[in-house]
């Protein structure tokens, strides 16, 4: 019984040391685009991170720039803590930020109409945000057929091979 009450106790400090080596507190000091930013953490440790669930039009994209520029102004110099999710296939973290750990910028890029919930696997809370900022006609659901940003990235690479 001892034996079994040490093993949980080790259990519980490894599985609570891995999730708290899940979370990087850090200064963003860089927006790559409206879903992509660089954090420095503590150790001066430079971590590009990819928001988790949302996609915002690519730059060059129409409502490109204003994703940027919206996330820019919200986030850019402050402290943020970022619970990392994995990473993509291009070795991005994937992370969800928290300004002030409350204030999540994906909600407010929903909301503004500046972005939409991936294309796999959907956060439902996301999605019913994306849908609300759909029926109003806000950002970019002002126009009739707004291209994905995951189609834009298509299209360009199409491009690029055909040009090739």
């Amino acid at each position: 019984m001892k034996n079994i009450a040490i093993l949980v106790v080790l259990v519980m400090v490894t599985v609570g040391g891995f999730c708290k080596s899940n979370v990087v507190n850090g200064k963003v000091v860089t927006v790559i685009d409206g879903n992509t930013v660089s954090v420095t953490g503590p150790d001066n440790e430079t971590y590009r991170v990819v928001l988790y669930g949302i996609d915002c039009p690519e730059i060059g994209q129409e409502f490109g720039e204003q994703a940027k520029s919206f996330l820019s102004k919200m986030i850019l110099d402050k402290n943020v803590s970022v619970q990392m999710q994995g990473k993509d296939r291009w070795g991005n973290y994937v992370g969800i930020i928290l300004i002030d750990e409350t204030l999540d910028p994906r909600f407010s890029l929903l909301e503004a109409g500046l972005a939409w919930t991936t294309e796999r696997n959907p956060v439902e809370e996301l999605v019913a945000i994306k849908e609300k900022a759909r029926a109003k006609g806000t950002g970019l659901w002002k126009l009739p057929d707004p291209t994905p940003p995951w189609i834009f990235r298509r299209q360009q690479t199409l491009t690029q091979y055909k040009s090739s």
